[in-house]
């Protein structure tokens, strides 16, 4: 039985145990937060290594800038879709009208981030403390430069290059060990999940949920998949498939960085090389937030709808541009987009009350929205590879079944 059925199978019997155990399925968290812990463990060394290999091995400092620079934009494109998609879907379905708000909870107020900021703090003053406390958009910007100038070393610098390709490799090999512990962890998950929240939480809500939910899924089923056959020339279907493990842990976990190790994996087997991988996924984890980006739309038109207030045409193109800022530097943690989501309501009038409303069913939305990040982060590496010419279509075609016995062999492809 291949991993992402064993997967499936957890989620479901997860889902199934939490409904019927309720409160008591609390005893299966600790489990999940092992493998939580397990996969957060290998992330940060991963980035680290793959990003300095894969940027000391592509040789060219130039073309280490045209990589770059694609795949920034594919973001920002992506990121826009992803916002007019929320509203699209939000201005149609009204998700906030008819709600009774009752009492909302004080939230803190959060000053909002300037984009000169933004650029001061990826940029970090001690790459070890930014390693050891998970910042990944400082830990990138560290291992660009370090592996540019590595680059740029020659000979000389040729043993160091060697030891960070073989610490990849080693982390990989780990990745491989930790993703086996993926079923386990996600029946664990989500039977917490499930028996935490169940059904009273989420029926009330159950309009905003769809509203995110149906977005997510035009969003993947349409945008995603137009750019993967128009762009990558592949078939969505081969992308889907191969894509399916990274979304389910994304899905259970919340984290696009706990699924940044099966990404790296699908990547493999979508036939990105690794010089394209090890650049365009560690940049996706911390910028390409399109999940995020549409749940902070269709925040921004529910908050609206549940205090009877009304957002012009300019207020939601402000919406689109501040959505498309705020989801920039966003962590793969669970739970960033509702700080972010403050920067949202800030920038159009509505009242920050409305996050205690949405923080109620910010677990199930994150769900939601995690997942749509993930497999956005595994289109850039196709099609960033496409527009290089460098995409192993063959091997993307090939089905998972021939694969696994290949993997090893073309892990450095």
């Amino acid at each position: 039985m291949k991993l992402y059925h064993k997967i499936v199978i957890g989620l479901a019997l997860g889902l199934g145990a939490g409904l019927v155990f309720g409160e008591n399925a609390t005893v299966l968290k600790p489990i999940g937060d092992i493998f939580i812990r397990c996969l957060k463990l290998i992330v940060m060394p991963l980035i680290l290594a793959t990003l300095i290999n894969g940027v000391a091995s592509a040789g060219d400092i130039r073309k280490v800038g045209r990589v770059g620079m694609k795949t920034l934009i594919y973001f920002m494109v992506t990121t826009a879709i992803a916002v007019g998609l929320g509203l699209l879907v939000a201005n149609v379905m009204h998700p906030g009208l008819g709600l009774t708000l009752g009492k909302v909870e004080a939230v803190t107020r959060h000053e909002p981030v300037t984009v000169a900021q933004m650029l001061v703090n990826m940029v970090p003053t001690n790459p070890i403390d930014a390693l050891a406390e998970g910042r990944a958009l400082q830990v990138i910007v560290f291992a660009l430069l370090f592996g540019a100038a590595l680059s740029l070393t020659g000979e000389k610098g040729e043993p160091i290059r060697r030891f960070f390709e073989s610490l990849a490799e080693v982390m990989l090999k780990l990745t491989d060990i930790v993703i086996n512990m993926a079923p386990v962890g996600v029946f664990a998950l989500i039977a917490w999940t499930a028996g935490k929240y169940g059904a009273d939480i989420l029926l009330p809500m159950l309009k905003v949920i769809l509203a995110v939910a149906i977005t997510s899924a035009l969003h993947i089923l349409f945008s995603y998949s137009a750019i993967v056959a128009l762009v990558a020339r592949i078939s969505p279907l081969d992308f889907m498939k191969k894509a399916l493990e990274p979304a389910l842990v994304a899905i259970s976990t919340c984290s696009s960085a706990a699924a940044f190790p099966f990404s790296m994996r699908a990547q493999r087997q979508l036939g990105v090389p690794e010089k394209i991988s090890g650049f365009t996924l560690p940049l996706a984890l911390t910028i390409n937030m399109d999940g995020t980006a549409l749940y902070q739309a269709v925040g921004a038109i529910f908050v609206a709808d549940a205090f009877g207030m009304h957002l012009s045409l300019m207020q939601q193109a402000t919406v689109v541009l501040t959505a498309v800022l705020a989801s920039v530097g966003t962590a793969g943690i669970p739970g960033s987009g509702l700080v972010m989501l403050t920067l949202v309501l800030e920038s159009v009038g509505l009242p920050l009350e409305g996050i205690a409303i949405m923080a109620g069913i910010d677990r199930v939305l994150d769900m939601f929205r995690t997942v749509t990040n993930v497999v956005g982060d595994n289109t850039s590496g196709v099609v960033v590879a496409a527009l290089e010419g460098e995409l192993d279509r063959e091997m993307c075609r090939t089905p998972l079944d021939q694969l696994e016995d290949a993997e090893p062999a073309t892990a450095n492809a």
